[in-house]
């Protein structure tokens, strides 16, 4: 298989799944940078309510540059569809899945290349209309990141900027719904002879049960979008109050039934790749077989069924019958366990390794810390009395950035310093790595745990001037604090982002297995790897955490590549 020759068809309009990662990679480090600038609006608010934002008079359309209400509306809520749908969906499953499934399962390409592509160029058409909406004449969409009805309804929202935010979810769902049967469809039928499902990488499994949730529950999340679109553009009442429309009017509460049956899924969907992620790289840096790989295995597909089952503790306040309420709670802490089998896992295949602390291990050892206090936090919010005083403070905020922000964005991490030399040829400098592991895992645990500290303490969330309450002004000076780490945290990136480019281009050139491990995209392709992949399809003998066994150690070395004979 030769490759394509043009620049256009190289590197543009290429269907090579490695391209493609690397197109779903830049974008969606663009979407990150513009959410993580978004947050730091929020944050300028909480520690300096009204007072004007250095430098940002017109970006803000207004006079003094002051945030007023509704820009702060408008700020939150393009930050969490942003980091959402246009960061962490296409950095960690757009590149990553890409990127690794055909390496790593032994294919020489996806299973629809040209649909691969297409799932780009559909996605990259949803950012141009995310974008398009900051230029409306109203402004762009200020209901929410739920985009819940009748906030985002045709009087709650008028104008084209929230239209065109609704349109611009619905086709990033296109998009990501292309990419999930992509994925499952290139893991079922192209793993090479002798990869059987207990011997794939745990990575694999864990972006392989993405994309079925992907299948499943991002057209419901799409049919909520076109419903919605349709209420703005024709007049329709899918979610309308029946008394508001007359007969014909429909249900708000039916948008946040839809919204939420994808939108808990959506949490697991983002966080099934680094719990693949952080599974491997342990066992890798560990030097030992992952403790008990196959009861990690099935603690995710676990996850993946429970996560169906739970959507509800999201609407405990919405007049849910008692016994659904108890069924929902029921199920939210029993989807607990299968994650402490996880952590669990992690922890004992740590104990007694021979731990080389590089920057990978670093930040997946981070976000085993992040993820599991994230966790331990959320179980007060599966209960149906506690979530009552919880449920609209900064502890769900504090909360779900650790597990949605914070954990995925250190994993993110992980892989991206792990795998970079596969993708690009070269390493990145493993010292600066390390001082920006450092500042950004200590400043990430210092703003979600203030967060916390605040929403135990009974701030408001979606509030643009919490002060306006007298016992929240005595948290002023914990949201600056906090407000200051996160403008640290924000500065710290600085030392990635030229990591990165400074590698990118003059890095030092990597060589084909640098970490010495034994998984297909290591051990059977140069680095970065040839169009085709792999000249010759391997043939898989052993699973992907062969580490200082007896055979091994025969031969004189602590690892054994999958594909090798005895």
């Amino acid at each position: 298989m030769s490759a394509p020759q043009g620049f256009l068809r190289r590197y543009v309009f290429s269907v090579d799944h490695k391209v493609i990662a690397k197109q779903f990679l830049f974008a969606g480090l663009v979407f990150l940078a513009l959410g993580g600038f978004l947050a730091m609006l929020i944050r300028w608010q909480w520690a300096y309510p009204g007072r004007p934002v250095p430098g940002l008079h017109t970006l803000l359309a207004a006079s003094d540059g002051a945030i007023t209400p509704p820009v702060y509306q408008s700020i939150f809520t393009l930050h969490g569809l942003t980091m959402i749908f246009w960061a962490i969906t296409p950095v960690l499953i757009g590149a990553f899945g890409n990127f690794l499934l055909p390496l790593q399962i032994g294919a020489r390409d996806m299973a629809f290349p040209r649909l691969n592509a297409w799932s780009f160029w559909t996605f990259l058409l949803s950012g141009v209309l995310l974008l398009a909406s900051f230029f409306a004449q109203l402004g762009t969409s200020g209901a929410g990141w739920t985009g819940y009805p009748p906030l985002s309804g045709p009087t709650g929202s008028p104008g084209v900027g929230q239209t065109l935010v609704v349109a611009a979810v619905f086709v990033t769902g296109v998009s990501t719904i292309m990419g999930g049967i992509n994925y499952v469809t290139t893991v079922i039928r192209l793993r090479a002879p002798g990869m059987t499902w207990f011997r794939l990488p745990v990575t694999v499994w864990g972006l392989f049960l993405t994309s079925v949730l992907n299948v499943l529950f991002v057209p419901v999340l799409g049919s909520a979008a076109l419903l919605l679109l349709l209420d703005r553009l024709f007049g329709t009442a899918f979610f309308a109050a029946g008394a508001a429309v007359g007969p014909r009017g429909g249900d708000p509460i039916l948008y946040q039934h839809l919204f939420w049956i994808f939108g808990h899924p959506e949490v697991y969907i983002l966080i099934l790749p680094v719990w693949g992620v952080v599974s491997d790289l342990l066992s890798f840096f560990g030097r030992k077989p992952a403790y008990w790989y196959r009861g990690t295995v099935y603690a995710l597909i676990a996850v993946t069924v429970l996560s169906a089952l739970v959507y509800g503790h999201h609407m405990y306040q919405v007049g849910l019958h008692p016994l659904l309420g108890k069924a929902f709670m029921f199920f939210t802490v029993l989807i607990s366990f299968p994650g402490m089998v996880l952590v669990m896992n992690w922890l004992s295949t740590l104990w007694r390794g021979s731990n080389r602390f590089t920057p990978p291990m670093l930040f997946a050892l981070g976000t085993v810390f992040v993820f599991g206090v994230g966790g331990v936090t959320g179980l007060s919010l599966a209960g149906l009395l506690t979530d009552i005083y919880l449920h609209d403070t900064l502890w769900v905020v504090g909360h779900f950035h650790l597990t949605m922000a914070a954990a995925v964005f250190l994993g993110s991490m992980a892989a991206l310093h792990f795998w970079f030399p596969k993708m690009f040829g070269r390493e990145l400098n493993s010292r600066l790595a390390t001082v920006h592991f450092g500042f950004t895992f200590v400043l990430l645990c210092l703003v979600f745990f203030g967060q916390l500290l605040a929403g135990w303490s009974g701030q408001q969330r979606r509030l643009a001037d919490p002060y306006q309450y007298d016992f929240i002004k005595p948290l002023l000076p914990l949201n600056k604090a906090t407000s200051h780490a996160a403008f640290l945290l924000a500065a710290s990136q600085l030392l990635f982002v030229w990591n990165f480019f400074h590698s990118l281009f003059r890095g030092k050139k990597a060589e084909a297995n640098p970490w010495n491990v034994g998984t297909l995209e290591w051990t059977h392709a140069p680095s970065p790897p040839p169009h085709h992949n792999f000249d010759t399809i391997p043939t898989v003998v052993r699973g992907p955490h062969e580490f200082s066994t007896d055979e091994a150690k025969a031969r004189g070395t602590d690892w054994l590549p999958q594909a090798e004979g005895p």
